[in-house]
C-alpha cells in the first residue's frame, strides 16, 4: 500500500466515522426529546427525577446489547450512567420550573 492509498483510505474510513458520528448526535438529540416529555410528566405527577429501578433494568439490558455488538461492557455503563445523569438534572430542572410558575 502507497502513502496516497493509505491516506485515501484514511479518508475514507474518517468519513465512516463522522457519519456515525452525525447519527449518535440525532440520535442523542431524539432521546433528550423524548425524555423532556418524560420529565414533564413526572414534574405533573410530582414523580421523582430518577428510577433506580427502571435504571438497572436498562444498565443491565445495555450491559448484554454491547457484549452482543463487540463492545465493551463497561464502557457502554459508563456511556449510559452519563447520559441518564444528564436526563435527571433536567427532569430536576424542569420540576423546579413548575413548582415556581
Amino acid at each position: 500500500m502507497t502513502s496516497e492509498t493509505a491516506d485515501l483510505a484514511l479518508q475514507q474510513l474518517r468519513n465512516t466515522i463522522d457519519n456515525i458520528d452525525t447519527a449518535l448526535v440525532c440520535l442523542l438529540a431524539e432521546r433528550f426529546k423524548t425524555t423532556q416529555t418524560v420529565g414533564e410528566l413526572k414534574a405533573q405527577y410530582q414523580l421523582p427525577a430518577s428510577d433506580p429501578e427502571r435504571e438497572a433494568q436498562q444498565v443491565a439490558r445495555l450491559r448484554q446489547l454491547a457484549e452482543n455488538a463487540q463492545l465493551d461492557p463497561d464502557f457502554a455503563e459508563r456511556f449510559f450512567s452519563f447520559v441518564v445523569s444528564e436526563v435527571i438534572a433536567h427532569h430536576k430542572r424542569i420540576a423546579s420550573s413548575l413548582e415556581t410558575d
